[in-house]
């Protein structure tokens, strides 16, 4: 940790050493759609002493023998690096996102009299959020990642003319989309006091928001890995070839 340089980005941090993730998710610090912001800069800014911080990912990056090791995901293969986040980070969103919806149905129902300031706004944003991860989703597997996939095999000419240019214009989109998922995110933990439900909720509304955090920590991971990992690998490759 002492070679790390002062101007290292939380993303490229968030890279290097897999711990980071759940240290910022633990700091409220914005690894993903943020991560190009220099890391000690966004601890200052946060009132987090730098050194207490990479103190602590350095504790998290040496779990005790025998815990399962985390992947060296800027070093392994691109392909390798796609089938994980899909089917990890994309099963659970397709999983995942129709289940909150039904849950929230039944929370409008039967709450929205006496919660509705809360939850009329959220089900707005939930719901825009996930018709947009769901074109989303659809875009990366059906062509950017054949792209990514084409490039590490050498098939470089004929996905270009198939999809129109360069990997970086898909990926200018996918990062696009990935600022409005974690505009959608923010405003959810803002409506909700940090998914805290109200004193009267039922359990239906606690798995709600128990739900909604648990899928805010996986959409911060996989956006950091295709962000700070994967689009850059991929941009790096194809100005090689």
């Amino acid at each position: 940790m002492n070679t790390l340089s002062p101007e290292i980005t939380v993303g490229e941090l968030a890279a290097r050493m897999p711990a980071s993730a759940q240290v910022f998710e633990q700091f409220g610090i914005d690894y993903c759609c943020g991560g190009g912001q220099a890391f000690e800069q966004v601890c200052l800014a946060r009132g987090l002493d730098p050194a207490a911080v990479l103190g602590e990912i350095e504790r998290q990056a040496h779990p005790a023998t025998g815990a399962a090791p985390q992947p060296d995901w800027p070093s392994a293969s691109l392909n390798l690096l796609i089938d994980h986040i899909v089917s990890t980070h994309h099963v659970y969103m397709k999983t995942q996102l129709p289940r909150l919806d039904a849950m929230l149905e039944k929370i409008l129902a039967k709450h929205s009299a006496r919660h509705g300031a809360v939850l009329l706004p959220l089900a707005e944003t939930f719901r825009a959020m996930r018709e947009e991860l769901d074109g989303h989703l659809m875009k990366e597997e059906t062509i950017l990642f054949p792209l990514i996939r084409s490039l590490e095999e050498g098939t470089v000419p004929e996905a270009r003319e198939f999809h129109c240019g360069s990997v970086r214009n898909p990926i200018r989109v996918m990062l696009a989309e990935h600022d409005s998922a974690g505009q959608a995110l923010g405003g959810m933990r803002q409506l909700t006091a940090g998914y805290t439900p109200p004193e009267d909720a039922c359990n239906t509304f606690r798995a709600f928001y128990f739900g909604l955090e648990g899928m805010e920590r996986d959409l911060h991971q996989h956006i950091h890995l295709e962000n700070n990992i994967l689009f850059p690998r991929a941009v790096a490759l194809e100005s090689r070839q």
